[in-house]
């Protein structure tokens, strides 16, 4: 019984079978062109490497220049007066007159270009320079690579405007040292020598050193009002002497009041 069930099946999965076969046969399949690669390699060698890197540089529009009516519109000719009488054409020649005939030149243009070529001075070529193994060219002028500058006849000449400054600060100062001097003058003032200025020099540092050797025997423990007192006022005369031992270091020249 089962044999039976089976060979009666059998047709059922012929047909769906022969249904399979005619839709795999009828099944189209993609086109591909035979040029795919040549066309891919030159895509490839046309592109030049990060060209199209970022955002285009484009110059944003100005609020102001917003379109207008009527701005796209051509602008008509200006119109022209018609004047029927006016003369278009150069009038046709009469008939009797006759062009000038029989004029020969006796030049010989053969000989003359040759001579032309051969005294005329030789056109020197374009000087040039390739900086890829592909070889494209540039001008060299422009390119900076000619030194230009350095065979200037002005190069490394001082300018005429810094020469006009450096008289000018020159005079001003020139004017503020008489103005010193003249105030010096009027001031009584005095200048005090190398030997005095040195003496001052000597005489501070050795005060600055007693009042340190002072200020260092001091008691450890500040327990006391008058402690602290004596040693703020050792610390501020010891500020003071450093202030003046330093100014007079720092400056050579010293003038001081007679008095």
């Amino acid at each position: 019984m089962a044999t039976m069930q089976a060979f009666r099946t059998t047709p059922e999965s012929r047909g769906s079978v022969g249904r399979n076969r005619n839709a795999a046969t009828s099944f189209n399949f993609r086109y591909i062109s035979v040029f795919k690669t040549a066309v891919k390699e030159d895509m490839k060698k046309s592109k030049t490497a990060m060209k199209t890197m970022g955002p285009p540089k484009v110059e944003v529009p100005s609020p102001k220049d917003f379109l207008k009516k009527h701005s796209k519109e051509k602008a008509v000719p200006p119109k022209k007066k018609f004047d029927r009488f006016e003369t278009k054409k150069p009038p046709v020649p009469l008939r009797t007159d006759h062009p000038v005939m029989g004029v020969q030149s006796g030049k010989n243009f053969i000989n003359t270009n040759a001579a032309d070529v051969i005294m005329g001075v030789a056109k020197k070529p374009k000087p040039i320079y390739v900086d890829k193994r592909t070889g494209d060219k540039h001008d060299l002028e422009n390119s900076g690579l000619v030194p230009k500058y350095i065979n200037k006849k002005d190069y490394g000449v001082t300018p005429e405007y810094i020469c006009k400054r450096n008289e000018e600060v020159k005079n001003a100062q020139e004017e503020y040292d008489n103005y010193i001097q003249e105030s010096l003058r009027k001031a009584a003032m005095k200048r005090l020598s190398d030997e005095e200025r040195e003496g001052v020099l000597q005489g501070l540092k050795k005060n600055w050193e007693e009042v340190h050797k002072e200020f260092q025997s001091l008691s450890v423990f500040i327990d006391s009002l008058p402690k602290k007192i004596r040693k703020q006022k050792l610390e501020e005369a010891m500020k003071q002497l450093e202030h003046d031992i330093g100014v007079i270091e720092k400056h050579k020249v010293i003038y001081i009041a007679n008095k």
